[in-house]
């Protein structure tokens, strides 16, 4: 009777040690998965930086464009909201 005791408190023993074992597994395992992800994530944004820059350079060519339409056409209604204000100054002297 007293070695089947023993031979059930070796086999929890070995069980336990076994179950923890299986544990660190999954954990370590559970590590390298979250690695793997964030290594995705970095290629996946290094992949995109490129593509961001392209698109911002493209865009400040449009924006320097309408800032330039911008400006002249400010320039325009400036030049032209002057000339014809001199033109009625001199059309009321003229009277």
């Amino acid at each position: 009777m007293a070695t089947w005791i023993i031979i059930a408190i070796l086999a929890i023993i070995v069980i336990y040690f076994i179950a923890q074992y299986n544990g660190l597994v999954k954990l370590r395992n559970w590590v390298q998965e979250s690695f793997s992800q964030i290594d995705v994530q970095l290629k996946r944004r290094h992949d995109l930086i490129p593509n961001l820059v392209e698109t911002v350079k493209g865009y400040a060519k449009h924006e320097k464009e309408t800032l330039n339409q911008v400006i002249a056409a400010r320039n325009g209604l400036v030049s032209g909201t002057r000339s014809s204000g001199l033109k009625r100054i001199i059309s009321l002297k003229a009277r």
